[in-house]
């Protein structure tokens, strides 16, 4: 297998909301389903650290480490007796063109560069950490005050579901889609006391994302993150 991209992902923040399946139909990748955890389809805000990216094991001069926001939702694709659990990116958001020109232009993906930045601060046993990003004049934010010893996930919880998704889904037509590997470790998570997202939904995302700004997630989790691995190969398929 060779190895594309290597980097440490780090303070994982999502913010999770169920939204009708109708929003994400139009998104969704040939040859996959909407991966349902309890009849909701769910999408998930996420600001995290991206650290020491390397590409095929070089590091990338002042462009290794940076904040990444990004929505996402999440499917599932039967293959023979194979069921992959992924994730499909409605729009990822970095602070460097050349990155978001690289992802876009490379692989179809959907990145925007804006400006980005983030906070971290500890204190005995918590920790608040922020991740803001611009956009049209506006500063977005999602931020949480959590617990500073992590904890496994706890098996069958909203946190494995959300986390254990290894594929990365790309729709490249209304028949073709792109499907990739995320390498990386089970993940521990932080017990979160309190969040604050505060993000212009429909500015970034479009109307059918408007409704998440008159509702609260349906949960808020705050990772700790490992070395991550994305897989070279891409495997491009027809429906």
């Amino acid at each position: 297998m060779a190895i594309f991209l290597k980097a440490y992902w780090e303070d994982l923040i999502m913010a999770n909301y169920a939204v009708p399946p109708e929003v994400l139909y139009p998104l969704l990748p040939a040859g996959t389903t909407l991966d349902l955890y309890n009849g909701n389809a769910v999408v998930s805000l996420v600001g995290f650290m991206f650290r020491n990216t390397r590409l095929f094991s070089l590091p990338i001069p002042l462009l290794g480490t940076f904040e990444e926001i990004n929505l996402r939702f999440y499917v599932q694709r039967k293959e023979k007796e194979q069921t992959k659990r992924g994730v499909v990116f409605i729009n990822e958001t970095v602070p460097h063109r050349l990155v978001a020109f690289v992802a876009n232009t490379l692989y179809r993906e959907h990145y925007t560069a804006v400006k980005t930045r983030s906070s971290k601060r500890t204190n005995n046993d918590r920790q608040q950490i922020a991740y803001e990003w611009k956009s049209k004049e506006r500063w977005n934010r999602i931020a949480v005050e959590a617990d500073s010893m992590p904890a496994p996930m706890p098996a069958g919880s909203m946190e494995e579901f959300i986390f254990e998704h290894y594929w990365g889904y790309t729709r490249i037509s209304n028949h073709t889609t792109e499907e990739y590997q995320v390498i990386h470790p089970r993940w521990e998570v932080y017990p979160v006391n309190s969040c604050q997202v505060d993000c212009d939904f429909d500015t970034m995302y479009g109307a059918p994302f408007s409704l998440l700004r008159q509702q609260a997630p349906l949960s808020v989790f705050l990772a700790k993150g490992s070395a991550v691995a994305v897989d070279w190969k891409r495997n491009r398929f027809h429906v």
